[in-house]
């Protein structure tokens, strides 16, 4: 059996930004897997601009800012396979992988690093009266009709979640035609980032319906119409609030779920919060010297910020390499208005500053976020206001984390 150093999954923004950190710290010995024809992942179908201004202090679009990254790895004579599918991993780092020339394959490697994204929540994760029929799209399918192939999936478009993804195709589909009857979000706040909500809807005039959902679909072969309803405060739809659209497209933008098989086949402890692998700083998972990163780990708003965590990983993997046994773990808790933090532990060898990333259950203001462990609070941070819609990342010194057990997150309004 082939042996490696390192293996990574995914080549996208965080599985190309992962070897790269790899490369510089000094591997020779690794291979990226793909499964789709080529490198970029989702960034290759996002052809509006607003990536990279962290990164490269430049506004770029997704394919651009792909291609910058894909340059890179090639530059750095990285070897990688597209169209490669991994079936499986193993606690003792066999990958398991089939390849067009290839065939079936089996690698083991020293660490493995899971950049493999994330996907969206279907029609049949929610609860949708209606006939199955066609019409209904997830806002990311619709994107790649649209962007890559040309294909226009409705004229009259109605869109169900506030995410990011279903605000960027209000506009989108807008552009090209299409009228945009409106946005139904279920909670009552968006969950999408202030610049598309500004961007996407408030500048094409598309209505925004705040705690509301779709609760039927018309139609005998394909969607003629949808209706919405008000919900109250446990998201139940309230009688006599309907409303009525002659829609023939529903565009579904009802949330991201990391990309998590392959790690819970392999027995990895997963986060229920987050949907994806419980990590340290380091970003490795429960399995010694298996690693996450990226959308595959928790969901995130920017590009740029993916990045900056898979180079973690990168540059963890093969530091963390020699290392034999496992070491005393300090636990990290969310309390208060946060609903998660990653890492949610850190290690004794994780002798270095450390940066949480978290977001907020519901919409603050004039918001407090102390970090606090059995001493007291070492370290705060005040800020005018807090989203859901917009991770926080908050560095904390290696100081304050060492020697004083368990750490508390928190979050409250003053």
């Amino acid at each position: 059996m082939k042996q490696i150093d390192l293996i990574i999954i995914g080549g996208g923004s965080a599985g190309m930004s992962a070897a790269l950190a790899a490369k510089k710290q000094g591997c020779e010995s690794m291979l990226v897997l793909e499964r789709s024809d080529a490198l970029g992942g989702i960034l290759q179908q996002c052809i509006h601009n607003g990536f990279g201004l962290q990164l490269f202090h430049e506004e770029l679009s997704g394919p651009a800012f792909a291609q910058r990254l894909i340059d890179a790895l090639h530059q750095a004579q990285i070897p990688y396979r597209t169209k490669a599918s991994v079936l499986s991993i193993t606690p003792d780092r066999i990958v398991t992988y089939v390849h067009p020339e290839d065939g079936l394959c089996r690698i083991r490697s020293k660490a493995i690093i899971l950049a493999s994204g994330c996907y969206e929540r279907t029609r049949g994760m929610i609860s949708i009266g209606g006939k199955r029929i066609k019409g209904v799209y997830t806002a990311g399918s619709a994107q790649r009709y649209l962007n890559m192939e040309n294909i226009l999936v409705g004229r009259r478009v109605f869109i169900l979640g506030s995410g990011d993804i279903g605000l960027i195709m209000a506009r989108r589909m807008r552009l090209e035609g299409a009228e945009v009857l409106g946005v139904a979000e279920l909670m009552p706040y968006s969950n999408g980032l202030t610049r598309n909500i500004v961007q996407c809807l408030e500048d094409f005039d598309i209505p925004l319906y705040l705690s509301h959902t779709v609760i039927d679909i018309q139609g005998d072969t394909r969607v003629e119409g949808i209706t919405i309803a008000q919900v109250d405060e446990n998201k139940q739809p309230i009688p006599g609030s309907e409303k009525h659209f002659a829609a023939d497209t529903l565009l579904l933008s009802v949330g991201l779920i990391p990309e998590e098989t392959l790690l819970q086949e392999a027995g990895v402890v997963l986060d229920p919060k987050t949907k994806g692998a419980k990590v340290n700083a380091h970003m490795e998972t429960s399995i010694p010297h298996v690693y996450a990163c990226g959308n595959a780990l928790h969901v995130h708003d920017l590009v740029d910020d993916v990045c900056m965590e898979a180079r973690v990983a990168g540059a963890s993997a093969i530091k963390d390499m020699e290392k034999k046994t496992e070491e005393a773990c300090t636990e990290v808790i969310a309390e208060g208005e946060i609903s998660y933090v990653v890492p949610q532990h850190i290690t004794t060898h994780e002798k270095e500053d450390v940066i949480f990333s978290f977001r907020v259950k519901r919409p603050l203001h004039h918001a407090l976020i102390t970090f606090e462990n059995k001493t007291g609070v070492f370290q705060q941070i005040r800020k005018k206001v807090l989203l859901p819609s917009q991770m926080q990342r908050i560095l904390c010194k290696k100081e304050a984390l060492d020697g004083h057990g368990a750490i508390w997150v928190k979050v409250r309004e003053e």
